[in-house]
């Protein structure tokens, strides 16, 4: 399947379904593309390489491309090795080759190829300007989106963001069913997810320009109704909350606490909740966890105590949520210990270190097994978390 997006501007990136864990942690069970274009003019510029896992195959996409021509530029957009991987392979190749990025990037070049050949540089800096003839390619820095060096590339006649990692989305093209919010979603909050503020400093930068295509370095690209993504990635990048809705969080040893906190997840949606969401700390995806806390503007987290402490899956719940800047949401708290419950105390602690947080003052405490009587302080909770 071709995803070129013009005459001039082709798809030469490759698709990965044999990755099990994005960036050694997130689990992508469709795989991921590893985005690269090419942009043929009287000199041709390509836009990125790619992961070292895919090097050959992207290779031969771009020489069948080129169709004999060499390549003048190589654009540097993001460092990380998923998209620069290759670029020692391409100057080896195409030694005439002049590699663009910042300042950053080719400090950056020099941490990960201590023995690049020797090839042209071409520094620019934000707002600079690049003709390829009919084409003229202009740079927009966008630091902290997520690596200090990253910029994005907006092509002026056919007018196309080339957006780097932002409006990126989990999952091979071939496996694209159209769906972008849910994995697009994870992706964000997962990898760009704390730098809310640059990225909406991005979204100001290019608020000016008239954006026809966003072409991501994963994903597919977008053409239509860019207003909906654009709107998404400003809910997403301010904490704005995108659903009404509750999402509960638990972590259970022995299924006691679980029995709890589906207890209340009944309670809530008799109470007229919206949507109620519940996630397994212990045995679902950690990112989806994640990924749901930003969704609903509503979170209850429901731990058992563990030697003293939190037990782990929730402590390394809440470690993600600090990491990853969570803040404006109401959140209530349900613990469980058998002789000495600490973990409500000790979530609570973790949670007024957040941002715009307003915990209930109430917390639901479980002694050992969940039983009926539970119900009354289940209810008064709830009715504290709708209000």
């Amino acid at each position: 399947m071709k995803h070129d997006i013009s005459e001039h501007i082709r798809y030469i990136g490759t698709d990965d379904k044999t990755l099990d864990l994005f960036e050694g942690q997130y689990i992508v069970p469709e795989g991921v593309s590893y985005n690269s274009y090419l942009i043929i003019d009287e000199r041709i510029a390509i836009l990125d390489t790619i992961d070292i896992r895919c090097t050959e195959e992207w290779l031969a996409n771009l020489e069948c491309e080129l169709r004999g021509r060499k390549p003048d530029y190589i654009i540097v957009s993001h460092m990380e090795p998923d998209h620069a991987a290759s670029l020692h392979t391409l100057v080896e190749r195409y030694p005439e080759i002049t590699i663009v990025g910042n300042s950053k990037t080719f400090a950056m070049i020099e941490q990960f190829f201590e023995a690049l050949p020797a090839c042209s540089r071409l520094t620019v800096k934000d707002g600079d300007t690049l003709s390829l003839g009919s084409h003229t390619l202009q740079f927009i820095t966008a630091p902290m989106v997520h690596w200090p060096e990253v910029m994005t590339t907006y092509e002026q006649s056919e007018k196309v963001l080339f957006s780097a990692d932002a409006f990126g989305k989990f999952g091979a093209l071939d496996c694209y069913d159209g769906d972008w919010d849910c994995e697009a979603r994870r992706y964000y909050f997962n990898i760009v997810g704390k730098y809310g503020a640059q990225v909406q400093m991005l979204l100001k930068k290019v608020a000016p320009l008239d954006i026809r295509t966003i072409a991501p370095l994963h994903g597919p690209i977008l053409r239509d109704n860019l207003c909906r993504y654009i709107d998404k990635y400003d809910t997403w990048s301010s904490y704005r909350p995108e659903s009404e809705g509750v999402f509960i969080a638990c972590a259970s040893i022995y299924g006691n606490t679980a029995k709890a906190a589906r207890a209340l997840a009944e309670i809530l949606e008799a109470k007229g909740a919206k949507k109620v969401a519940f996630a397994d700390l212990t045995r679902d995806d950690m990112a989806e966890a994640v990924e749901d806390a930003f969704r609903y503007d509503r979170l209850v987290v429901a731990a058992s105590t563990y030697d003293g402490g939190i037990f782990t899956p929730m402590e390394q719940f809440l470690a993600q949520l600090a990491h990853k800047n969570f803040q404006k949401r109401r959140v209530a708290i349900v613990e469980n210990g058998t002789w000495a419950p600490a973990a409500g105390r000790l979530m609570r602690e973790l949670l007024e270190a957040m941002k715009e947080v307003e915990i209930c003052e109430g917390t639901a405490t479980i002694r050992s097994a969940f039983r009926p009587c539970d119900r009354f302080a289940l209810e008064a909770l709830a009715d504290e978390l709708l209000a």
